[in-house]
């Protein structure tokens, strides 16, 4: 199946390329993550839930902004590999009306109840007052993420990885020195906590955000629209594109809600479970931050293959693209395994979370290869082929037909620990790569959209 594995240079070279950008780009933000986590860790396990909780909102955002950015990055990584940028500024204009709408919803919500938004998750009254703290300021985060989301995900598809990668590192480095100054207190600030956190995460997107506007049209980037480039799009090419995009964007709200069901139910066993739980969520982030780069480079790459013309050629990069990230993720994964003994002496947690997250990891170390084959396998592969009907339908019917019941099974009917709750709900996993790995050798993944007349908008004037 893999011959001739190592015999084109080109494949490796456009990938790693590409990969190793986004890579350092997720790199620098797990581990700003990690210690932003760290910090808030210093203030005991109650603050550590409710920075984790409120963050599950930002979680929801994140994800449906991935699913919006993604799925209008397919066709901007095809219309490019076809030569066609009138039709990227056009899907650009798209993306960013549908995030700054969905953005703003969840501004609404959070800013306005995040009481009963929290009281979901959790019933701890102490961490429920924190994190609504947390999330009164951090809201007004998400319209501005939503447009360094849309910015960043045209420049990569049009393969101009460089910048989007420079501007978040230098914000995300500038939220952890502001989170730093406040939740502590230094040089004569006031100690705020866990607001101090949220005001650093608000400062970093503000200007991310205007970073990345002011750059894009500085350095006249392909995807530097005027207004009137951003709108120029018809009724009839918005229909036809986002049936394509729209289940991207179910497939990442269905998911993110399960997850969120998962939160629940780990909440729901304690404090100290939610805790660990959230501190192994930063590590396991840390060890995909590879994976993460690969499936997007991944995803870039066979867009413009595909879009190019070049079917048969897409599928045999997928099929080099899946075996490096098997074999990647047996080593990291027990890498990750490894280190956990050292990374949770720097918590202030008790030793029963302690234990929870070390057994959490010791799972994780065992099932990463599957987690990654399946990242790669609907991010970079099926849906860079435009197929997001077919990746919809595996993760509604794994997550909500395993994942979910499993947990409730293990964490409110047996009433396991959490870490035996983990495992339980790894069992979708299973099912995603069997029904994964049957769609990528069917070939019926693969659909050229720059072909398609009802994908591709009659040059207008602009």
């Amino acid at each position: 199946m893999f011959k001739d594995f190592f015999s084109d240079k080109k494949f490796y070279k456009n990938l790693f390329v590409l990969a190793l950008p986004i890579t350092f780009q997720f790199f620098i933000s797990s581990s700003i993550n990690l210690v932003g986590v760290m910090m808030v860790g210093q203030l005991g396990e109650v603050s550590i839930a409710a920075l984790g909780l409120g963050n599950q909102i930002f979680f929801l955002v994140n994800l449906l902004m991935f699913g919006i950015s993604s799925g209008y990055a397919i066709f901007a990584a095809q219309y490019w590999g076809a030569n066609d940028v009138p039709n990227i500024r056009r899907v650009l204009g798209i993306c960013l009306t549908l995030g700054l709408i969905g953005s703003s919803i969840f501004t609404i919500l959070a800013a306005a109840i995040p009481g009963p938004i929290l009281s979901i998750y959790t019933k701890d009254p102490a961490v429920i007052e924190q994190g609504t703290q947390y999330l009164r300021i951090a809201a007004f985060a998400y319209i501005p993420f939503a447009v360094s989301m849309s910015f960043s995900f045209m420049h990569r598809s049009t393969g101009n990885v460089r910048l989007p990668m420079i501007i978040t590192v230098s914000s995300l480095i500038l939220n952890v020195i502001v989170s730093y100054l406040l939740i502590f207190g230094m040089f004569g600030l006031p100690v705020m906590g866990v607001r101090g956190a949220a005001i650093g995460t608000l400062t970093a997107r503000i200007i991310e955000a205007a970073a990345m506007v002011i750059l894009t049209y500085v350095t006249r980037s392909p995807i530097a629209a005027s207004l009137k480039e951003l709108t120029s799009y018809s009724r009839s090419f918005f229909q036809t594109t986002i049936s394509t995009t729209m289940p991207a964007v179910i497939n990442e709200i269905v998911w993110s809600f399960a997850v969120t069901c998962y939160y629940i139910v780990y909440a729901r066993i304690g404090t100290e479970s939610i805790a660990a739980v959230n501190i192994t969520a930063t590590i396991e982030e840390m060890a995909f931050v590879v994976f993460f780069g690969l499936a997007n480079a991944g995803a870039i790459l066979l867009g413009n293959t595909i879009g190019a013309g070049e079917e048969e050629k897409a599928f045999e990069y997928g099929k080099r693209y899946l075996l490096i990230g098997i074999f990647g993720a047996l080593i990291v994964g027990q890498l990750a395994s490894l280190s956990s003994h050292y990374i949770l002496r720097f918590y202030q947690i008790t030793p029963v979370s302690a234990q929870y997250a070390r057994n959490i990891l010791l799972i994780f170390s065992f099932i990463m290869w599957i987690k990654v084959f399946n990242a790669m396998m609907i991010v970079g592969i099926l849906r860079s082929g435009g197929d997001t009907r077919f990746c919809l339908l595996v993760e509604m019917g794994a997550i909500w037909g395993v994942g979910v019941p499993m947990a409730v099974l293990g964490g409110l009917v047996l009433h396991l620990e959490v870490h035996w709750v983990y495992l339980m709900v790894a069992a979708e996993e299973i099912l995603k790569a069997s029904l994964g790995l049957w769609r990528f050798r069917s070939r019926k993944w693969i659909h050229n959209l720059t072909r398609s007349p009802k994908h591709v908008e009659t040059p207008q004037p602009v």
